[in-house]
């Protein structure tokens, strides 16, 4: 599009901004969305947008995205094409994005959770397994496994620990991923990977019950691995 943003423009979830009143519609990414939209200066503003600023932004962005058109992030097992405030300026403030997702056979979304957003999942094509991991406040966890098929609709809340794999060896996977966030998906995302990372080795192997040198083949490399596949 036109009037996408840089890649470098900060980015801030604003899940209960709107709710807030107009001093907490502010932060980095929503005046990078405003300021996109308005064709003005990519500098981020150094006060807070007011609410009367996030409508007039309704009104001279536009409303169309082409989403399957948009340039995908590639990754080991599949593809994501993503419609957010950073490429799709009207959604600033919002508190709403979009993913298409497609997973090739074999493909993985990493077990991740999202702190401050929950997320709708349409399944347009093919059958994905699912796990869903949520709190326990009877004592004892509580997980969801199923399959999911087309034209079902999948909801993860807000802090549950979810995956999802393409259960089909002869098939792709493709999703409509729909969050109450209008940041870019990997500003609310907190991977498996990134996780045991952030803890010492020997934390982790005390919790699991093994050796250190049982984590040793575990990348120490701390990224986001969001898209993997089938090893």
């Amino acid at each position: 599009m036109s009037d996408d943003l840089p890649e470098d423009q900060p980015t801030v979830n604003r899940r209960s901004a709107l709710g807030a009143g107009a001093a907490a519609l502010g932060g980095a990414a929503l005046g990078a969305g405003l300021t996109a939209a308005a064709a003005c200066a990519d500098t981020t503003p150094s006060t807070l947008p007011s609410a009367s600023e996030v409508d007039a932004n309704l009104n001279r962005s536009t409303h169309l995205f082409h989403l399957t058109a948009a340039s995908p992030d590639r990754f080991d097992g599949g593809t994501l094409q993503g419609a957010h405030e950073q490429n799709f300026p009207v959604l600033a403030g919002q508190n709403g994005a979009a993913y298409f997702v497609r997973l090739e056979p074999g493909g993985i979304r990493e077990p991740h959770w999202h702190p401050t957003a929950w997320e709708l999942n349409y399944h347009i094509s093919g059958t994905a397994k699912w796990t869903l991991l949520g709190t326990h406040p009877d004592g004892s966890y509580r997980t969801d496994v199923f399959e999911a098929h087309a034209g079902d609709l999948v909801f993860a809340p807000q802090g549950f620990f979810h995956y999802f794999e393409n259960a089909r060896t002869d098939a792709p996977l493709e999703l409509l991923i729909v969050f109450n966030t209008s940041a870019p998906e990997t500003s609310d995302d907190i991977g498996l990977l990134a996780a045991m990372n952030s803890m010492p080795r020997d934390v982790t192997a005390s919790v699991l019950g093994v050796p250190v040198s049982a984590l040793a083949a575990i990348p120490t490399e701390i990224k986001p691995v969001v898209i993997t596949t089938r090893h």
